[in-house]
């Protein structure tokens, strides 16, 4: 199974656009599994169903005026967010049925991100907290007040894809983000939930927790990782995606 590192946090869309990429050439077999574990830019994430609710304009207008760039993302979901203080993690791989393992996904990469998480002295627990941003049945908080990780999937014919966000430093920047967005969107939730794992260790680096999750990540898929750089193909296939990714207005990818 191959591991990638490429970032681009100066260019969210297309960084959103490789991980759409890549699942698409491992739904055709020109990849085979493919993990990707990456270093974000300021990026408001926003979903299908963002953009076809109230306020979309403004939510948009809102991320731009904090510096975050508005992008659609793969999975489902309501608004979230990447900064540099966050790290992003996608998994792509071969599913013959893949609505048939949707659970077994969520399962197995929400154990994987919780044992990372543990072994950095967190009690971080798989579950939805209330009032929680983007909430999510798998994702992950820490003492069952605070969200630290958000999980998500997205299902093609012939593949999968789990996306993990991970904030390991500055909440406030995201709770000042979704503020506005969240308002703009018309959803209720609790600013207060937004946590970080600095804020439960005391100080971690990103670096600690990437090597956490790789070691978690191989336990659970029974193989190692092995390290790869994007390949010409998946990166011109990114590039003809781009622009569905960047986000204007209502109604306009």
């Amino acid at each position: 199974m191959q591991l990638l590192r490429d970032a681009f946090p100066d260019r969210p869309a297309f960084g959103t656009a490789v991980s759409d990429a890549i699942l698409a050439r491992v739904a055709r077999g020109e990849l085979g599994a493919t993990v990707r574990l990456h270093r974000p830019g300021r990026e408001l994430a926003l979903s299908k169903q963002d953009r076809a609710g109230p306020g979309f304009d403004a939510a948009v207008a809102a991320g731009r005026a904090a510096g975050f760039e508005p992008v659609l993302r793969l999975a489902g979901g309501r608004a979230a967010a990447f900064h540099e203080g966050t790290l992003a993690l996608a998994w792509a791989r071969p599913e013959p049925e893949p609505a048939r393992t949707t659970r077994q996904r969520f399962e197995q990469v929400a154990s994987a991100v919780r044992d990372a998480l543990t072994s950095l002295g967190i009690d971080a627990r798989i579950g939805e907290i209330p009032g929680e941003y983007c909430p999510g049945a798998w994702s992950i908080n820490a003492r069952g007040q605070a969200k630290l990780v958000g999980i998500g999937q997205r299902l093609i014919q012939g593949a999968a894809h789990v996306g993990v966000v991970v904030v390991v430093s500055d909440p406030a920047a995201i709770r000042q983000l979704l503020i506005p967005v969240y308002e703009a969107l018309e959803l209720d939730w609790d600013p207060a939930t937004v946590g970080a794992l600095s804020e439960e260790t005391g100080s971690v680096s990103l670096g600690e927790v990437e090597d956490r999750l790789l070691i978690e990540l191989e336990r659970v898929a029974g193989e190692p990782l092995e390290p790869a750089r994007l390949d010409e193909e998946t990166l011109d296939l990114a590039a003809r995606l781009e622009q569905e990714h960047v986000l204007t207005s209502a109604g306009a990818a």
